[in-house]
This record gives structure tokens, sequence and C-alpha cells, in this order.
């Protein structure tokens, strides 16, 4: 059972305007949501926090959001947590190398963003190991 609470989305966006729609879709799906300026950060927290799911732009300074989505996969303390790419790059292959469970493309689109973190999060709670792949173009 999970804790009592909402869940916390944890995401990496510089742009400030982006920012305050993700804040929006994501506390109106009813989760919490924490923002962090940088890659390194963004490793730092989910293991402090072991977010519901993790979204990540590209381009964030000190590590960029691909290098971010790897390390994750690669720790064992952050290795179950859903990895969404969220990007104005045409990067879909490279965010599924880099073992993102989706990749999004900017614009955001409110109910596709939603959808995709609730049913990674869903498949990410009943334990299936297999790897789920969205792209929205």
């Amino acid at each position: 059972m999970p804790p009592p609470g909402p869940r916390v989305i944890l995401i990496a966006e510089r742009d400030r305007t982006v920012r305050e729609l993700q804040k929006q879709f994501v506390e109106e799906a009813g989760y919490a949501v924490e923002f962090v300026d940088d890659g390194e950060e963004a490793f730092v927290r989910a293991r402090e926090i072991a977010p519901a799911l993790v979204v990540t732009e590209i381009m964030l300074s000190k590590v960029d959001g691909l290098t971010l989505c790897r390390r994750l996969r690669e720790d064992p303390a952050t290795s179950k947590i859903p990895v969404v790419v969220f990007s104005i790059l045409a990067a879909s292959a490279r965010a599924r190398d880099a073992g993102a469970g989706a990749f999004l493309r900017k614009p955001i689109v409110g109910a596709v963003f939603i959808a995709t973190l609730e049913r990674l999060i869903a498949v990410n709670s009943n334990g299936k190991k297999e790897a789920q792949w969205a792209l929205h173009r």
C-alpha cells in the first residue's frame, strides 16, 4: 500500500512557463510535484525521495537528461523509478536507449502528459518488469 498523501512526481525542467503548466496538470491529477534545475540535483533528489516518476528534459546543466536517465537506471536505489524524457529535440531513440519509459515531444499537451505519467506509474506499481515505451510527437 502506498504511503498516505499524494505521490511525488520529480521534474527536471528549466523553462518557467513549462514548469507552471506541468505543476498545474500534475496537481490536478492528484500528485505532488517537486522541481529541480539540473540533472545532478535530480539524481540526488530521486535517491532521497523515491518519487513515483521522474520527468526530465534533455538540455539540463551539470548532467543532461539522457545521462540522468542512464544513471537512474544503473543505480539500484532508483532503477525501478519510471522516467519520461520531455523535450523539444527529436530524440525518442536516444531516450529509449537511455532507459526512459516514454518520450514526449514539447509543447506540452496536458491530457497526453498526464496519461503517460499515470500509465508508467501504474505499470511500475503492478510490478511488471517488461519495458513500456510510449512515443508522442
